[in-house]
């Protein structure tokens, strides 16, 4: 069966996908073929919704375990074709003098939790109140670092139900807890990323602890850290060259990315949504130099203590073998594809 257009998908934040696609170089591998690319993010409506279900057979999905291992477990015939791993600015934020300076400092302490979203409770999709999931494993993850557990804390619900679910709106709206901790009804809230670096300039917040700098990996664990791509079964199935031809350019992308920091950064003000100087903070320590996504070791045991925690927690509906889920074949396919390209170019 031929197709006629491969649909992607990412989450507003820095991606060798997003990279290759701005840059040109994934409508220009498809167009000799008549394949158009197209992103859920510019047409919106009804087929942005398959970024949370992943129910179109020809997408790739490059976006948050929130919605990946949720969909999974509830019977999605998808593939783990590779992982990411971006810190991208996760903060525990709190008021300037507040004494909270480590994750010590957060025992006893109120911290804010984002409600479930009534109508992701009434869909059975929990994956989709990401403020909710990723406030939890931040703080787990924090805490941890300290020998603490989520008991030795105060969880305080805060904000509205809210409306349509969305991989990452900007600051203020995903982030309620921003104002509880205004207010004085909280003493700390989880956010992460570029948007949520201008939120809390904006509200005279600060950070009492910065997440990215704890030591371990394991303590940073989270929706996008690792963050999956994955694609359906029927799509490798009936068309692994086009996939694999796709992360050939991604694997491009993150080779071209190392060496052009201020480049990237220039792209991801469009692609986050915030301005230079919250990108800037928000993506430091030379990100730019490791978005090649892989199957490793590492990043697969990191994302399967990310599917326990969420099962622990209520997200999933039931287990998930991270290992079984995986195909390593088109990342190492495509490996291949990008050396013999590039040497036919030499």
């Amino acid at each position: 069966m031929s197709i006629d257009t491969i649909w992607f998908t990412r989450c507003p934040v820095p991606t060798a996908t997003g990279l290759a696609y701005k840059l040109g170089w994934l409508a220009r591998e498809f167009e000799p073929d008549g394949i158009a690319i197209r992103t859920l993010q510019e047409v919106g409506g009804e087929q942005a919704r398959h970024h949370y279900d992943h129910g179109l057979p020809t997408l790739i999905r490059e976006g948050g375990n929130l919605f990946a291992l949720p969909a999974r477990a509830q019977g999605a015939a998808t593939r783990l074709i590779g992982l990411t791993w971006i810190d991208e600015w996760q903060a525990i934020l709190v008021r300037p003098g507040s004494g909270i300076a480590g994750p010590a400092d957060l025992e006893g302490k109120r911290l804010a939790l984002p409600v479930y979203r009534r109508i992701d409770l009434q869909e059975n999709r929990r994956g989709r109140s990401i403020a909710r999931g990723m406030s939890l494993a931040g703080y787990h993850g924090a805490l941890a670092s300290a020998g603490l557990t989520l008991s030795d804390v105060r969880l305080v619900e805060v904000g509205e139900d809210g409306s349509a679910p969305s991989c990452a709106p900007p600051g203020a709206s995903l982030w309620q807890g921003i104002a509880a901790l205004e207010r004085g009804e909280v003493d700390a809230v989880y956010v992460k990323g570029a948007a949520a670096v201008e939120a809390a300039r904006a509200a005279g917040v600060v950070v009492g602890i910065d997440l990215d700098k704890l030591p371990e990996r394991r303590f940073r664990v989270n929706n996008g850290t690792p963050r999956p791509i994955t694609v359906h079964q029927d799509f490798l199935d009936h068309h692994f060259d086009l996939v694999v031809r796709f992360l050939g350019q991604t694997l491009r992308a993150a080779e071209w990315a190392r060496s052009r920091r201020e480049e990237v950064l220039a792209i991801l003000q469009g692609e986050t949504r915030a301005g230079g100087a919250a990108v800037a903070t928000a993506y430091r320590d030379g990100f730019h130099a490791a978005l090649a996504p892989d199957l490793s070791e590492e990043r697969l045991s990191l994302f399967e203590q990310q599917k326990n925690f969420q099962l622990t927690h209520g997200f999933l509906d039931r287990d998930v073998d991270v290992r079984a889920w995986a195909d390593h074949r088109p990342l190492a396919a495509a490996r291949e594809w990008l050396r013999a390209t590039q040497a036919r170019a030499a």
